[in-house]
């Protein structure tokens, strides 16, 4: 059974080496985990290169949607990107909040970080910065973001729970988020969910639609919906990697879905006066 420090440092090491990958690499991966297939398509990220504010070098093809396009990100705000890799959904957050807001990304992996703050550095943007830091204890105190964005990273939490604690918890009151993440439906065959490249794939660490959405509410959020939803498809030459052929064919009949969900909540504004009180 894997701890979840152990996973923890699955992840450090899978995307410290994904850092120095090719997007190309990464596109052809679950989520730059490996397993490349020979299917020319991109298995979960969508298309950023339409976006204002979209910069190439930031682009590693590790996301599973485009949460920026949801955020309802205005001039001024402060943005927090919670797993910023190298910086690809902050710089498209910068040209929305301008010059008046701030975006801050916090990744947890060292190389990333480094890789973000060079890329910043490179496009003399001086409003983004990058700090080094976990999900679950996010560096910073409360009430400092009008908007969180994140993109195919809370899946690879352990505490997803404490997670989106963290996550109500840095938000302003009256901020919201967006978050582009996987979930399934139905169960995944045991050896695809144990399989640690799988984890890393944002796959045998994805929790099941219905448990996330309640997590997210059991963490004090309000007017949660579902923005956008895609199916994930496994190629047959990644899942031969795990699977027997009999058990793809019984994950097929049994309709179990991976999901990539863009996901927006609200952290409701509380009013009061003599009168009447609201939450």
């Amino acid at each position: 059974m894997e701890t979840a420090e152990s996973i923890k440092n699955l992840v450090k090491e899978k995307y410290a080496a994904i850092a120095a990958q090719s997007t190309a690499e990464n596109k052809s991966s679950c989520c730059g985990a490996g397993g490349c297939s020979t299917e020319v398509y991109s298995i979960m990220s969508d298309d950023y290169s339409k976006l204002e504010g979209y910069h190439e070098g930031a682009d590693l093809g590790l996301g599973c949607g485009l949460p920026t396009e949801f955020a309802q990100i205005k001039k001024g705000d402060t943005v927090f990107d919670l797993g910023s890799g190298a910086g690809n959904d902050c710089f498209v957050a910068r040209s929305l909040v301008g010059e008046t807001g701030k975006v801050v990304g916090i990744d947890m992996t060292e190389t990333m970080i480094e890789k973000a703050r060079e890329n910043a550095e490179k496009l003399n943007f001086h409003n983004v910065e990058f700090r080094l830091g976990e999900i679950e204890k996010i560096p910073s105190g409360p009430e400092r973001a009008d908007v969180i964005v994140s993109n195919c990273v809370l899946n690879l939490v352990p505490d997803k729970a404490k997670a989106f604690a963290e996550l109500f918890r840095v938000l302003k009151t009256g901020g919201h988020f967006s978050i582009s993440d996987v979930v399934l439906q139905g169960e995944l065959p045991q050896a695809l969910k144990s399989a640690s490249e799988m984890y890393v794939g944002c796959v045998a660490g994805a929790t099941q639609l219905d448990e996330y959405l309640s997590i997210i509410k059991a963490a004090g959020f309000t007017n949660i919906k579902i923005q956008k939803e895609k199916t994930i498809l496994i190629p047959d030459d990644i899942l031969i990697a795990y699977l027997t052929p009999t058990e793809i064919e019984t994950m097929k009949q049994n309709n179990a879905k991976i999901l990539s969900i863009t996901v927006y909540a609200e952290k409701e504004t509380s009013c009061c006066n003599k009168d009447v009180c609201c939450k």
